[in-house]
This record gives structure tokens, C-alpha cells and sequence, in this order.
């Protein structure tokens, strides 16, 4: 069976609001590193506009025109409503419970050395190669056969001409070992674009959630990632359940098992510690309990894998799996 994954670039729009809501949470905890931030932004044709909560022992007022300016630059009238997180939530975060009830996937398997569906990881691995020379709105896509032999690209780059993408896409897939005439390119299909960004198309943050985890081969449950701090599981226990993946995998080949492919589910109620399940399962349905071999409570998680730090601005740009975050590599 063929197996299709996309990736976005950087200054794709909706991963232009993901690094602004992110960036706005890195200087947050910057300065106070146990804000409560859930931060969204909508932008598009001259307008951004940033709605949410932040609860936070930082005295002076938040330079949001600056932490915008920083990953779009100027020229966007910016719109801002900013209140604080909900004491009837916060009543159930003090206390060390999960700041919103939430369903988290994690995922580990034996594609590459990064543990992340092969056409997911050549997916990304493109669109990178790329933009390293054209740093302009973009979207790549992959499809591998059963054999993760490379059949189909797909590729569309902002202000990169045909032959440039040409040129790009044919050294890619040499330095794959691949012979690029054997493959079927689509290059800019809809001919070459120079309006890109939020010239182009209006973006929202959170709604590249399938880039963000393993692509369409794994199955979400939780909500977006950007803007959010560790209090919500829907971010750490994300993060969690990647890094139990990873352990239970590296220890099935340890032991020479025949499992290629580990899942971890997580999932919470709101204000409440304990989770509902902590299990994993193979690529055989053979699943198994892991809440008392892992930290799973939210207070927890957080502390365990160092999420207070300004780490998350990275994470909006080429994803947070597979690139050396410390979920991966423990």
C-alpha cells in the first residue's frame, strides 16, 4: 500500500500564526516560566489579530507588536485581546491537575533513525532542502510504496521558478539514492506563484495538527500544539506519549522483538491528575498498561522533561519529533 505525507514550510501562513503564538509563549516563560499561556493568532491580507489568555508575574506590559515584527516583520495592523486564564480552570491547574481534558498519540517505529513514518520524514526533509535556498511560503508532499521506495513528489514553492525547483528536487532525490527519472515530480503544478504568505491566504494557528505529529498514517486525538503551555496535556502529554514510544520501541529491539511500531495513548479529565489510561499498543493490537513504568501526571511530565524553558518557537518551524528534542532522545 502507498503511504502519502505533506509537509509546510516555515512561512507557510498557518505556521507563520503557529511561530507567533509560540513565540509570544517562549517570552512568556522567558520571564516567568510558570505563565499560563493559550495564545491564538489569525493573520492574513495586512490584518493579524492574537486572542487569549495569559496569567503571568511579569510587571511590565507584553511587547506582543514586538514578538510579532520578529517572525513577519512590520506593515500588519495588529489587532490584540489578551485577558487571563479562567480562575475556574485555574482552580483545577493549581492543584496539579490537566488543564483541559485531551486524547494524546505518541508514536515511535523502525522507518529511519528518527523513529517517524518514513514518507513523513522525507516529506519534511524536502521541504527543508528546499527551503535552505528559497525561504518563501511552500509545501511539499511524498509518497512511498510498500517497500518506502519513493513514487511521487509534490512540490510548490513561493517565488522558486520551475527549473529551480527542478534543480532542487533532482539533487534531493540523488542524495537520496534515488535516480530522479524514475520518479513522478510535480513542480509548482499550478504554475509558478509569487504571492505567498499572508499575501496570499489567511492562516490560523493550530491548523497544520497533522504536520505537527507523524502525518496521516498515525491517529490524533489531542488538539493543537502552538501557543500553549505544559499545563495543557494536549502539549506535554503529547511530548510524554512520544517519549514512552520511543522507550518501549528502543527496548522491543533490545530484546529483539518483532515489534516496528509502538503507539501511546494518554488521555485526561480537566482539573484531574490521574489519567484515564496510559497504554500502549504494536502494529499488532497487542497492547499493555505503562502508567506505572512512566511519570504521567501533568505536574509531573513537566518537570520530567524540562518544559518550562523557552523551547517551544523551534518546534513551529520543522516539527517536534524526529529533530533531537529531549522526547526523542532520553
Amino acid at each position: 500500500m502507498r503511504k502519502t505525507a505533506e509537509f509546510v514550510s516555515p512561512k507557510h501562513p498557518d505556521k507563520l500564526c503557529d511561530r507567533i503564538s509560540d513565540n509570544i509563549l517562549d517570552y512568556c516563560l522567558t520571564q516567568d516560566p510558570n505563565s499560563r499561556v493559550a495564545i491564538e493568532v489569525q493573520g492574513g491580507h495586512g490584518f493579524i489579530n492574537i486572542n487569549g489568555e495569559i496569567t503571568t508575574n511579569i510587571k511590565s506590559e507584553l511587547p506582543i507588536n514586538d514578538l510579532v515584527e520578529e517572525v513577519v516583520g512590520n506593515g500588519y495592523r495588529i489587532q490584540v485581546k489578551i485577558t487571563q486564564q479562567s480562575s475556574e480552570i485555574a482552580q483545577g491547574v493549581d492543584t496539579g491537575g490537566a488543564g483541559d481534558q485531551g486524547i494524546m498519540i505518541g508514536y515511535a517505529c523502525n522507518d529511519n533513525d528518527e523513529m517517524v513514518p518514513e514518507e513523513y520524514r522525507l516529506a519534511r526533509d524536502l521541504c527543508r532542502y528546499i527551503y535552505d535556498s528559497h525561504e518563501y511560503d511552500g509545501k511539499t508532499q511524498v509518497t512511498i510504496d510498500s517497500e518506502n521506495n519513493i513514487t511521487h513528489i509534490v512540490a510548490s514553492f513561493q517565488n522558486t521558478p520551475y527549473e529551480e525547483l527542478d534543480h532542487r528536487t533532482y539533487e534531493w532525490l540523488e542524495n537520496q539514492g534515488v535516480n530522479p527519472h524514475s520518479i513522478t515530480r510535480y513542480l509548482n503544478p499550478a504554475g509558478d506563484w509569487e504571492q505567498g504568505g499572508f499575501d496570499a491566504d489567511a492562516g490560523l494557528t493550530g491548523r497544520k495538527l497533522v504536520v505537527d505529529n507523524y502525518g496521516p498514517r498515525v491517529p490524533i486525538g489531542g488538539g493543537a500544539y502552538s501557543g500553549k503551555d505544559p499545563s495543557k496535556v494536549d502539549r506535554s502529554a503529547a511530548y510524554m506519549a512520544r517519549y514512552i514510544a520511543v522507550q518501549e520501541l528502543k527496548f522491543c529491539n533490545k530484546v529483539d522483538s518483532d515489534d516496528t511500531e509502538i503507539y501511546c495513548q494518554l488521555s485526561y479529565a480537566i482539573g484531574r491528575k490521574e489519567p484515564i489510561q496510559a497504554v500502549c499498543w504494536n502494529q499488532d493490537g497487542e497492547s499493555w498498561n505503562v502508567e506505572d513504568h512512566y511519570e504521567v501526571y501533568p505536574n509531573d511530565i513537566i518537570e520530567f522533561l524540562d518544559l518550562k524553558k523557552p523551547i517551544y518557537y523551534e518546534t513551529a518551524h520543522w516539527g517536534a519529533y524526529g529533530n533531537g528534542f529531549k522526547w526523542d532522545e532520553e
